[in-house]
């Protein structure tokens, strides 16, 4: 029978922290009181973090182990493990122990109040201010703006989702952050819960402020997918036609001064603009019919992986 919970963690050189890990989850699960699995993606390690994995998998047959040939990021991490979770509700955590996986119960609790999306919220968080937390609460007012979905901590990895929730979404780039927004044009209910945040025990973090240029940068991806995915000539022809009536009206003006009050126009700059608003116009709109064609192609062709798997250890 399919397990009630899977446990999806992305790990990426956390050796030292395996044997802890398994060690907490184990603790915390046996308190939940349901069946689970744990589903870690090893990103293309370098250190002995998959030989690790393996003894625990050799011991514990609700450790599945997938390796990727190499480090393709965070959100392949998790792709790759929603797309091999059985479980009913799938969790998502880090491999590095900041997560405490004794806040699990809190999240299935709120989530057995009939929510889609439980997202921890680190209330108390352990890191710098103006290199993490600064920056961090920026993005989260942002995102929750630009998507509509109003949560406090973005960047918590420890959230639950319905199966039926990750299975549907399509993940590229690093959009795993963003999941909540991405999930909410299926009308998804969500909710926050506090949760402990706790110093990194082991290693060193994999991010830093240049981060949060990259999370600007995907927030508009995220915007456009929300808002003009199926209908990008919305947004492309909007500008065209507007840039295109702008170099008309400036044109009819150039006309007017030309024909009635007999004035020379060659040499005037207004002239250059109203040709160039013109051709951008006409540009902007080709755009937009490009983009749809494209979005189609997007929509009814078969999904490519993003992610490679070198090998896979499972039941």
């Amino acid at each position: 029978m399919d397990p009630k919970l899977s446990i999806v963690i992305p790990l990426y050189n956390e050796a030292d922290s395996v044997e802890a890990l398994y060690a907490e989850l184990t603790a915390a699960l046996a308190d939940a009181g349901c069946s689970y699995e744990v589903i870690v993606v090893d990103d293309g390690s370098r250190d002995d973090s998959f030989a690790r994995l393996k003894a625990v998998y050799e011991r514990d047959g609700r450790w599945r182990i997938i390796r990727f040939r190499r480090n393709f990021g965070q959100t392949a991490g998790f792709a790759a493990g929603f797309a091999a979770a059985r479980g009913e509700i799938v969790i998502t955590s880090d491999a590095d122990l900041q997560n405490d996986p004794r806040d699990i119960p809190k999240l299935l609790a709120k989530m057995a109040e009939g929510y889609d999306i439980v997202s921890g919220w680190r209330v108390n968080r352990k890191e710098p201010f103006l290199s993490r937390r600064l920056p961090s609460m920026i993005a989260n007012w942002l995102i929750s703006g630009v998507s509509g979905v109003m949560l406090h901590d973005y960047g918590c990895s420890l959230k639950a989702y319905r199966s039926e929730v990750v299975k549907s979404i399509h993940l590229y780039g690093e959009l795993h952050r963003f999941i909540p927004a991405l999930a909410s044009w299926m009308g998804v209910s969500v909710a926050e819960v506090p949760v402990n945040d706790r110093a990194r025990q082991f290693g060193a973090s994999k991010y830093g402020i240049s981060r949060t240029f990259r999370v600007l940068l995907d927030l508009i991806t995220v915007r456009f997918m929300l808002g003009y995915a199926t209908r990008p000539i919305h947004v492309f022809g909007s500008l065209g036609l507007a840039s295109g009536a702008l170099g008309l009206l400036v044109g009819l003006y150039l006309t007017f001064v030309k024909l009635v009050l007999g004035e020379s126009i060659g040499s005037r700059p207004l002239l250059l603009l109203a040709v160039l608003l013109v051709l951008l116009g006409v540009q902007m709109v080709s755009m937009g019919l490009l983009a749809e064609m494209v979005m189609r192609v997007y929509h009814e062709a078969q999904q490519k992986p993003i992610y490679v798997i070198r090998e896979q250890l499972d039941d």
